[in-house]
Parts: C-alpha cells; sequence; structure tokens
C-alpha cells in the first residue's frame, strides 16, 4: 500500500507538493477551504467580465531554466504556452512627463537620458546593472542545503556579475536609491514598481526577468493557469476536496497523523505538508511554540519585516484606450488606510481577449498597504467598512478620469477588494499577497521546512522564502516532497 501525503491548501504551493507527492510514488490528496484551487493566483468574474488577481508577470517563462521545467513538469507551462505581446514592464509619468521601461534596454537607456541628461552617468550604471542581473536565474532543482559542490560553483559560473548587484544594491532600500537621481521623474519610476522599503536589488532583479523574457504573462490568466496544474494533478491520480476547511494538525507522540477538519471530520495519513500562511500554521493549525525563531523574529519586527497587501479596483473601459499596459500617475493625495499616498498606476488588460467583452476591456489599480493600513481596515464594522470602499471608490474613479479625460462617462465600476479579502478567502496574515519584503535592515529568513520537534511534518508555501511570490511557492512545493525523501533516504530527483 501506497503512504499517504495530505496538502493543506490548493493555492501554487499545495498543487506542486501534490504533483511532486504523486510522481514520487505517494497518494495525495488536498484539502482546499474554498470552492476552487490557486489559492492567491486566481481570477473571478463580474459583469461577465473576467478579473485577475495575481499574475502580473510571471518568473520561469523561459525556456532552458529550471523554474520553466518546473512549470512545464506541473502542466502550468507547456512548450505551447502562448504569452502577451508586451514590451516594456511599466511607464511612469510626472507633471507631464514620461519614462518607460522596455524589454530592450538600449531603448531605455536612450529614453532615461533623454529626459534626464544630468543622470546619464546613474542611468548607465542602472542598465548595466540589470543586464548583470539577468543571470540571477530562480534555483528549483532541489533546496539549497541539498546542493553539492559542483552545484555551487555552477551557480557561480552562471551568476558570475550577480554579487556585483548584491554588493552595491542589497544594503540600501528604494527609496535611497532613488536619491541618487536628480530628475524627480525617475526618482518617481524608481519607487514606483515596489515599495520603496524593498531592498534596490529587488527593481533591478525584476526588471531583468522581464527584459530577459524569462518573466512573461501567459496568455488565459491566472485562474486558468491553477487549473491547468489541477488538472495535472487530477491526471496523476491525486485527489482534491474544495470547501474542505482545515481545524488543526493531529499530533501524536510529537508526529503529525493527520489533519482534523473543520466539520470535526479527522483524515489520517503518513506525512502532512501544510501549503499554507505561516502564521495560520503556528497559530492555529500547530502550537505557536513550533514556530522557528526566523519567522518569531519576522513577526515581532513589523518595521524591518513589512508585509505588503493592496486596495484594488477593477473597471471596463472601451477598447480604444490604450496607454501601454501599466501606467504610473500623480494623483491628488489620498489617504487610504493610515498613509495619504500621491501615486497610483492604472494597468491595461486588453493584451489578452479573456478580459475583453462587448468592446471593453478590464482595466485594474491598486494603492499599496501594509501593516499599519491594515489595522485600519480591520478595526471597522461591516457598515463601516462598506462605507469606506465605497468612498475611495469614487474619489480614486475621479483620479484616474482627472489622468485620462478620455474615461470621463467610459469607466465602469467592477470591483473592488481589500487586504481584508486577502485574509478572508486565503488567511492571509495582516491581508498580505507576498510573504516578508526583504528590507535592507533584516535578516534574511532561512527555513528548511522542517518544523523542529515534530515528525512527519513538512511546510510549504510563499512564506518559506522573502519576498515570496509564485515562484518561491512552487518551489517549495517540490522541495517538501524532496525533503520527505532525504528523510526517508529515497532519491530526491523526481
Amino acid at each position: 500500500m501506497k503512504e499517504k501525503i495530505v496538502v493543506i491548501g490548493g493555492g501554487i504551493a499545495g498543487l506542486t507538493a501534490g504533483i511532486y507527492a504523486l510522481k514520487a510514488g505517494f497518494e495525495a490528496q488536498i484539502y482546499e477551504k474554498n470552492s476552487i484551487p490557486g489559492g492567491e493566483c486566481i481570477g473571478w468574474n463580474r459583469k461577465g467580465y473576467h478579473i485577475d488577481n495575481c499574475i502580473h508577470w510571471l518568473t520561469g517563462t523561459k525556456k532552458g531554466t529550471q523554474m520553466y521545467d518546473l512549470w512545464k513538469e506541473t502542466g502550468a507551462l507547456s512548450d505551447e504556452t502562448e504569452y502577451a505581446k508586451i514590451n516594456a514592464f511599466y511607464t511612469s509619468t510626472h507633471e507631464g512627463k514620461s519614462v518607460t521601461l522596455y524589454n530592450d534596454l538600449e531603448k531605455t537607456k536612450k529614453e532615461l537620458i533623454e529626459a534626464s541628461p544630468e543622470d546619464e552617468e546613474e542611468i548607465k550604471k542602472f542598465i548595466q546593472y540589470v543586464e548583470y542581473s539577468k543571470q540571477c536565474l530562480f534555483p528549483a532543482e532541489k533546496p539549497m542545503e541539498m546542493w553539492g559542490i559542483k552545484d555551487y560553483i555552477s551557480m557561480g559560473k552562471d551568476m558570475a556579475d550577480m554579487p556585483k548587484v548584491m554588493k552595491e544594491y542589497s544594503k540600501i532600500s528604494l527609496g535611497e536609491y532613488a536619491l541618487r537621481f536628480k530628475s524627480p521623474l525617475l526618482r518617481k519610476m524608481i519607487c514606483d514598481y515596489l515599495p520603496k522599503e524593498y531592498c534596490a536589488y529587488s527593481l533591478l532583479v525584476s526588471y531583468a526577468t522581464m527584459a530577459d523574457g524569462n518573466g512573461s504573462i501567459p496568455m488565459g490568466a491566472s485562474l486558468q493557469m491553477s487549473l491547468r496544474m489541477e488538472k495535472r494533478f487530477k491526471e496523476l491520480g491525486g485527489k482534491i476536496y474544495y470547501n474542505k476547511g482545515v481545524d488543526s494538525i493531529v499530533l501524536k507522540n510529537k508526529k503529525a497523523e493527520g489533519i482534523k477538519l473543520e466539520d470535526g471530520t479527522v483524515v489520517e495519513c503518513d506525512y502532512v505538508i501544510p501549503a499554507v500562511d505561516s502564521n495560520l500554521l503556528f497559530n492555529r493549525f500547530i502550537p505557536k511554540s513550533y514556530m522557528p525563531s526566523d519567522f518569531k523574529r519576522a513577526y515581532d519586527n513589523a518595521k524591518d519585516y513589512p508585509v505588503i497587501s493592496g486596495f484594488q479596483i477593477a473597471y471596463a473601459v472601451s477598447v480604444n484606450y490604450d496607454r501601454g499596459e501599466t501606467v504610473f500617475i500623480d494623483i491628488d493625495p489620498i489617504k487610504v488606510g493610515n498613509r495619504t499616498f500621491d501615486r497610483m498606476y492604472v494597468k491595461a488588460y486588453g493584451y489578452d481577449p479573456i478580459f475583453v467583452k462587448d468592446n471593453k476591456q478590464v482595466i485594474q489599480t491598486c494603492i499599496s498597504q501594509t501593516d499599519e493600513d491594515f489595522e485600519i481596515w480591520k478595526s471597522m464594522s461591516k457598515e463601516e467598512y462598506r462605507e469606506y470602499k465605497e468612498k475611495l471608490i469614487a474619489a480614486v474613479s475621479e483620479r484616474i478620469v482627472k489622468s485620462f479625460p478620455e474615461l470621463d462617462g467610459d469607466l465602469e465600476y467592477l470591483d473592488c477588494w481589500t487586504p481584508l479579502t486577502y485574509e478572508r478567502y486565503c488567511n492571509a496574515y495582516h491581508g498580505s499577497y507576498m510573504s516578508f519584503v526583504s528590507t535592507p535592515q533584516a535578516k534574511q529568513i532561512k527555513f528548511n521546512g522542517r518544523i523542529k520537534g515534530i515528525k512527519n511534518l513538512y511546510m510549504a508555501g510563499q512564506w518559506t522564502g522573502s519576498t515570496g511570490g509564485l515562484p518561491v511557492a512552487a518551489a517549495s512545493g517540490k522541495f517538501a516532497v524532496q525533503r520527505l525523501l532525504k528523510d526517508i533516504k529515497r532519491d530526491i530527483n523526481i
């Protein structure tokens, strides 16, 4: 009889863990609290329009990379996958001027220098270090604690210039990095896409991923990718149970022996892989005393380890609106949560037919939220929450029309979601859709997925690595199975 693995959570990490468990010869079952797979990698429909929650760009779309191989093995991507024809990362506008970070780095360099000749030296350095950052490829073959000397030598050769990037940009935040530029527009550009608290190298690596063709957007949206992974899981013989919330992990003699569902049902198994928010795991599924010190440090110090969420709105507009895919704009100051903002973005989704209906396309916007903002949202009554959302929807809509007058009378509201939405549907800590932010002050969270003091339990999910996201989530699911295999002295190559 096959040994049985129970996976908690049907998000990207859980689906990946289930798929690799089956490939390794185990019986695998996934228990998911919601009615669809994907976790935060989903979308939904409003008024017949599809709204996407997740993929702004997907790391690992370049053939020949380890991450691409993982996506292919899980069914998320295939050699026939089509990608959106997008030629730029984003555009920043300020006081009537604009610059764009194109996938073509030479084109970007030319435009930035034309916009700010006084910053030419810093611009050339920026472009050069983005070129270096193309070498930063996510290692998804096996966990790093299982690497041998050959693996490190190979990484050293493939990423020979990355140490330059890390030395230069790992100890400063994006806010600090922006001050190296004289142009107000370029300063805005540096801090637009990622929160200013992030380590500066985060922007360079993100942009490099897009510019290298390793960060494309699969056609068909986020939910469809999750459904492809669900299909692969089922084809391999896995079973996934929806609307089955988990109450706790059954521990006997410091060994995981199953899970208890919210309806009281106990599911016995040989191994448990919780692919959930770490706050949920250590504050509900198992006693908090098992929380590793790295996580305790992060939860106790929100200043150095912030989390990021957002207040987001989706609209439908005529398809003749064409301002590029993602454009950051100046706005009249608006208070959202506990902070006041004078910038936001508008992203047009007309690049994919799934977001187009009746000659109208979906556009979305997001205003970043963090721990301090979450506390404001959480303190509201249901009526206050509803009224606050309505007030913000009106205020944001007014600002979009002010920046894009052609949308006056053409802006059809579809839906909005907040940090509380992520908390409600995904049990997300402070409503975060990413794990802890990498800041210059924070020590990197190092966690091998094993919970000290509990046998047969292997954690997966984006919270196992900073700053999370889809590649971390997917790889963690594979790594959880490989760690299990190593512990039972089986081949980890699956």
